[in-house]
């Protein structure tokens, strides 16, 4: 009770009294600023059985659809409450490059994203090997880059978050996929560099996870998660993201 005293009598008696020694606390995602709209393209591992109906509205439930990309927004939107984030999803099931780039103006140009995240490529050998499609690596590593720079022309501002493609070896994966799915992985790595997006790892995520459980745990198919891959994947996003910096021009480091 002295020591109180004594420090309320300096106070009030005018002595300077110490700095706030408290550390501000950390903004978490600070690549993502308030009021910006946060859009997610892919396939269906994106569209996760997203409603059309809703998904016209932002931060929808039903239009979010039941995988990573609500996972995220709903942490995003919880996190950083009272700040105008939008989120919408885009995905949309068995798409590949090319049908990305079909309808890239109304399904993303036209939303005009602040920060956008992008997961392609499964579908892109899934469809070849199935004898679906004649695409090739080459194929899609052109496309995705034309894809991207078209983007960074109408959007020079957007901040871009590219995802890893990632396959566990169950279900409907099979040696027939290696080596030739490990090029487009870095495909989509070199996609993220030319771009100076943020990349998010999911394959290493998804192979450490796999010393846990098998992997039929993770994706029953060895392409779609389960409910525990698609909470693997969204942890692995918002760490990604959120170790994230805006350098300028859209550029993130």
């Amino acid at each position: 009770m002295a020591t109180a005293a004594t420090v309320l009598g300096a106070s009030a008696s005018g002595a300077p009294s110490a700095p706030d020694q408290t550390p501000r606390a950390v903004r978490p995602y600070p690549m993502i600023e308030r009021n910006d709209v946060i859009l997610f393209q892919g396939d269906s591992i994106t569209d996760a059985g997203r409603s059309r109906e809703e998904s016209d509205s932002p931060n929808n439930v039903g239009g979010m659809g039941r995988g990573y990309a609500a996972l995220i927004a709903w942490q995003l939107l919880a996190e950083r409450a009272g700040e105008g984030l939008k989120c919408h999803n885009r995905g949309v099931s068995g798409n590949k490059v090319p049908q990305l780039a079909a309808r890239w103006q109304e399904d993303c140009i036209d939303l005009k994203p602040n920060v956008l995240s992008i997961l392609i490529g499964v579908n892109d050998i899934w469809h070849k090997l199935g004898g679906n499609c004649d695409g090739t690596l080459e194929v899609y590593q052109k496309g995705y880059l034309d894809l991207i720079e078209r983007t960074r022309r109408d959007l020079p501002q957007v901040k871009l978050v590219i995802c890893e493609p990632f396959v566990l070896r169950c279900g409907a994966v099979d040696e027939k996929w290696f080596p030739e799915f490990d090029g487009y992985r870095a495909a989509a790595k070199k996609v993220a560099e030319t771009f100076r997006a943020a990349f998010v790892p999911f394959q290493s995520a998804f192979d450490k996870a796999a010393r846990k459980a098998s992997p039929d745990y993770w994706a029953g198919d060895g392409v779609h998660p389960t409910m525990a891959g698609c909470h693997l994947m969204a942890q692995t996003w918002l760490r990604t993201v959120n170790a994230a910096k805006v350098k300028g021009g859209g550029a993130v480091r």
